[in-house]
């Protein structure tokens, strides 16, 4: 993987990665939240849910390689903390990958559609990827949103305009950039496009 790119070609890569494709303030939609070893996701999916905006959270992760921790029965018990009910949460707690993340959730996932639901996915905001695998995985999908937070290494946040400094940040982003490009054009994730204001 290299980072060579020119200081012109940093908003079209900041663009690309950024996954945010927020549902209508007023939609209720499945929150399909990817796993990670950051809490930062629990306050938004919480909020939403508390707003009356996520009527039903999938959360995702198996045990974390870093900490240990088991990433979708942890993020299931802080929600609970925070006021979400137990019965409005589905947790798949044995993937190691994100590609896993949805395939292992994929019941949750058709459970979402066949009410009617939207989905939501919530990643971090450079993450790609995600919204590539839920189009691969799940073809009938249909219109879905996308809600990106800022993650943090090292105690520096990776902003969408902060990255290009953050060595950690911009490795991360870059590697998006170059990877959901490569796999795109050959045909390992499906292609996507933004289309009034949905991922279709």
């Amino acid at each position: 993987m290299t980072d060579d790119f020119s200081p012109e070609q940093i908003p079209e890569i900041t663009g690309f990665v950024d996954i945010a494709m927020p549902p209508p303030d007023d939609r209720p939609t499945a929150l399909f939240l990817f796993g990670t070893n950051q809490s930062a996701p629990i306050e938004v999916v919480a909020e939403r849910h508390l707003a009356g905006l996520a009527p039903l959270v999938i959360v995702t992760g198996g045990v974390n390689r870093h900490s240990g921790i088991v990433e979708g029965q942890t993020f299931r018990r802080l929600l609970i903390e925070r006021g979400v009910p137990e019965n409005v949460i589905r947790c798949e707690d044995r993937s190691a990958s994100t590609w896993q993340n949805v395939e292992f959730a994929l019941p949750f996932l058709e459970e979402a559609l066949q009410a009617g639901l939207a989905v939501t996915a919530v990643s971090k905001w450079f993450h790609r990827r995600t919204v590539h695998m839920l189009k691969t995985l799940l073809p009938g999908i249909g219109a879905f949103y996308a809600i990106g937070w800022e993650p943090a290494y090292g105690g520096e946040a990776v902003t969408r305009v902060g990255w290009p400094s953050v060595p950690d940040g911009r490795r991360r982003v870059v590697r998006e950039w170059q990877e959901v490009s490569r796999r795109v054009g050959d045909g390992s994730l499906a292609d996507l496009r933004s289309v009034n204001g949905a991922w279709r």
